[in-house]
């Protein structure tokens, strides 16, 4: 989906931001760091690293080396960084299974996959509980659910090497719905909005 105005619309995930103490950012720097970049109708949402923008880029491979090297620069962090277009957020959000989130017991996550990663065979290289977990496979992303009485914590989804568990960041279904429906927004958003005509009274 394009916006009205010169741009496309994009949201920026940041791995491993304001964790447990760790890699503090205030989103409002942040939402700087980001219109200094030249990026535009920028949005934070929430405190875990959710950035959503427009920009004349089209190539999501660019813009995650532009931001990783600016978090690099202004905040000294070297964590990963994944973009995806509105077009392949909505197509995630439109394709969910029916019953996602139906059961209360269970917790529903989507695990963002960077392009290093992105294959259907990484589901051969996770260490899966199946008793207690299920996950699927969709383009850039998992599809990961488990038993909350089961598992605490960052228990469950135990990837094989600490080297693939660096190239993911996982958001629950609730965030990853509404930062969909903030890309929308921001694609309907005018750029220069036209000023309304003086009256001649």
């Amino acid at each position: 989906m394009k916006s009205k105005s010169n741009g496309d619309v994009f949201v920026a995930l940041l791995r491993g931001v304001n964790v447990g103490g760790n890699n503090m950012i205030s989103m409002k720097s942040l939402k700087e760091s980001f219109e200094k970049l030249g990026f535009t109708h920028v949005t934070t949402y929430i405190n875990s690293g959710n950035i959503v923008f427009k920009t004349t880029e089209t190539d999501p491979r660019k813009l995650e080396k532009k931001i990783e090297q600016m978090l690099e620069r202004d905040y000294e962090l070297t964590s990963k960084v994944v973009v995806r277009s509105l077009a392949e957020m909505e197509s995630l959000v439109e394709n969910l299974p029916k019953n996602w989130g139906a059961n209360k017991d269970w917790r529903y996550n989507v695990v963002f996959l960077r392009h290093t990663i992105d294959s259907e065979q990484i589901l051969h290289e996770l260490e899966v509980r199946e008793d207690l977990e299920e996950v699927f496979y969709r383009p850039g992303t998992l599809l990961w659910s488990s038993l909350m009485s089961a598992l605490k914590g960052t228990e469950g989804l135990k990837f094989s090497s600490r080297k693939m568990g660096q190239e993911i960041t996982v958001r629950n279904t609730n965030t990853t719905r509404k930062l969909c429906d903030l890309m929308k927004q921001a694609a309907e958003a005018d750029e220069d909005p036209v000023p309304a005509k003086k009256s001649k009274n």
